[in-house]
């Protein structure tokens, strides 16, 4: 859970904003009502994602708040009842998040909505290209002032190094005069990868060319931004890229995800395995195992069937614990499935402590010791059917030869 810490003198305000951003599960909110109360909180912690601070104070007429907040590197919201374009600018020259005037309720939505976002970047890997040093510079601090993780290119050649190393990039700003290849012939190439349809990006140029933003947009960005680059247009067209993005996401994992384990269900497992198959390098080293929750059946008979689904959800987090970087799907009832590229000695060494951590994990309120059956296929295959049938014909073997072990090309390990 965050922390937000909330510097307001109005008690109103206070209580609103407070209720605003504690309606999120993820954040916890400090309340200080004036200059005093607020350094006498900063100096038993700094560790705020946040702080929301009114301008004016009574003990702190002239913004002083904001300076304090600032100085202890806590990211800083500021509220004010009017709006000045003089103090505005200053505000965001000293490096406040952003500056929302109390002129309505929505100000406060918008106060939450900022901070969830904020929560959200942290774990958003964006990645800056440009050929100018002190650009990149200059992108890549506003960009960590929102708690983006950050990389950078120089180039086009190097971003696409950087796209193979870092798998996570979500977001790439690029410039459009790179060398050796423009900014628009990046996005093409790009999008031509198939795992790369949803990564945002955004284009910039200073050259004052109306028809250079279409040409990005035709190639496949999703925005483009004139430079030099106005401060709160550039974070409203990320956050409001990043939100879409986001609600794209959800529509996708109602249909992907399994309701009651949010581990993907067996129809993405079918979807994904038609591009991991299509790519013959890779489907050489794909490892699937079935795993199966060994008499589940006693548990929904003897506690009931919520018994069994709070077991369910229990189980598959530790699956997505152990298997964070492979597809974890819940193929039905109480089986799972795994579909794994790593290493095979990687792969075998989690799968060996998964299974002792489920021997020694109590489950539910009930106190349930369950332990699981595995069966395993390496083996090359033609298609995810012909190496499901493998796996589970040796899941079947571990069920009929004792339960509590895996099977794994025809030699049983007993898990100790």
């Amino acid at each position: 859970m965050y922390k937000i810490l909330v510097i307001e003198d109005s008690v109103t305000v206070r209580m609103i904003v407070k209720k605003l951003i504690e309606d999120n599960p993820h954040f916890t909110c400090e309340l200080c009502k004036n200059y005093a109360e607020a350094q006498r909180a900063l100096s038993k912690s700094t560790e705020y994602l946040v702080a929301v601070v009114d301008l004016n104070l009574p003990d702190a007429p002239n913004g002083e708040s904001v300076d304090l907040v600032l100085s202890h590197n806590v990211p800083a919201i500021v509220l004010s009842g009017n709006f000045d374009e003089s103090t505005r600018n200053q505000l965001l020259e000293k490096g406040i998040l952003d500056y929302i005037t109390k002129e309505s309720p929505y100000s406060y939505v918008q106060v939450a909505n900022l901070i969830d976002r904020i929560r959200k970047n942290i774990s958003v890997s964006v990645l800056v290209v440009d050929d100018s040093q002190d650009s990149r510079d200059h992108i890549c601090s506003l960009l960590r002032k929102f708690q983006f993780k950050v990389n950078e290119a120089y180039s086009s050649e190097d971003a696409l190094n950087q796209l193979d190393i870092h798998n996570d990039i979500k977001l790439i700003i690029s410039a459009h005069n790179l060398p050796s290849m423009d900014g628009y012939k990046l996005v093409k190439t790009i999008r031509h990868e198939r795992g790369m349809q949803d990564v945002i990006f955004i284009g910039l140029s200073a050259t004052k060319d109306s028809v250079l933003t279409s040409k990005f947009i035709k190639s496949g960005a999703n925005d483009f931004l004139g430079k030099p680059l106005h401060h709160e247009e550039f974070f409203s067209r990320i956050m409001h890229n990043l939100d879409s993005q986001d609600m794209i996401q959800t529509i996708k994992d109602s249909a992907n995800l399994d309701a009651l384990t949010k581990v993907y269900n067996r129809r993405y497992l079918h979807k994904r395995a038609d591009e991991l198959y299509a790519d013959k390098k890779r489907s050489s080293n794909i490892i699937v195992s079935m795993i199966d929750a060994d008499n589940f059946k006693q548990v929904n008979d003897t506690y009931g069937h919520k018994a069994g689904d709070d077991f369910l959800q229990e189980f598959a987090s530790l699956l997505k614990k152990y298997f964070s970087n492979d597809l974890v799907v819940r193929y039905g009832g109480e089986e799972f499935t795994i579909v794994s590229t790593q290493p095979s000695e990687k792969y075998y060494s989690a799968l060996s402590e998964f299974m002792n951590t489920v021997r020694q994990t109590v489950f539910t309120p009930h106190k349930l010791n369950i332990t699981c059956s595995i069966g395993v296929s390496s083996e090359t295959h033609p298609s995810l059917e012909a190496q499901l049938e493998t796996a589970d014909a040796r899941l079947y073997t571990a069920k009929n030869t004792g339960k509590n072990r895996i099977i794994t090309q025809d030699i049983s390990q007993k898990v100790s």
